[in-house]
């Protein structure tokens, strides 16, 4: 089994990577491969809505000018899907919009039946929308999304955030039982 997981925020090592990285902890404990994708600060773009993806049917982007049809088959070789954001403005970086909606249009047909998780960072406010963003894109595509015993988010530094670190290792193990039980 394999989660994949992009950390939307620019910078590769912050709240959401960090975030990201405790989920990691309880998936790696339990055997099972993860994979850690950089996509905030990369050159990716939004969806046209020209709709050859779904008239070629080849599951990519007609796009080739960025990395997303790379993102596209991990996305859709893995078991499980994490999806990670800071908080811009009460919603989801534009780098992690761009990756939900052609992704969404491009591949969504096989996305039925995996395990979806986000990680979300916050300063203060509006995590809620960005964890409903990400929730959204996982529901439309038939996913499983596996719950903690509290939002998937973290408020100002992750490593102060007892919390929110107990939150993400309890998502970890939900999303590594949730996995078990689905590929068994």
């Amino acid at each position: 089994m394999k989660v994949v997981a992009f950390n939307g925020s620019p910078k590769p090592e912050g709240n959401t990577a960090r975030s990201i990285r405790i989920v990691f902890g309880e998936l790696e404990k339990e055997g099972i491969e993860t994979e850690f994708v950089q996509l905030g600060g990369k050159k990716v773009f939004g969806c046209l809505a020209c709709m050859k993806c779904r008239e070629n049917g080849d599951n990519r982007c007609v796009r080739t000018d960025d990395e997303m049809n790379t993102y596209i088959e991990k996305i859709i070789e893995a078991d499980g899907i994490i999806i990670g954001s800071p908080t811009y403005f009460s919603n989801v970086s534009s780098e992690v919009k761009a990756l939900i909606d052609r992704s969404g249009f491009a591949a969504r047909s096989l996305l039925k039946g995996k395990v979806g998780v986000p990680v979300v960072a916050a300063r203060r406010a509006g995590s809620n929308f960005v964890y409903s963003a990400i929730n959204f894109y996982f529901g439309i595509s038939e996913m499983i999304i596996p719950g903690a015993n509290y939002w998937n988010l973290a408020l100002g530094n992750i490593d102060e955030d007892q919390e929110g670190i107990k939150t993400f290792q309890t998502l970890g193990k939900n999303m590594a039982w949730l996995l078990k039980k689905i590929n068994n």
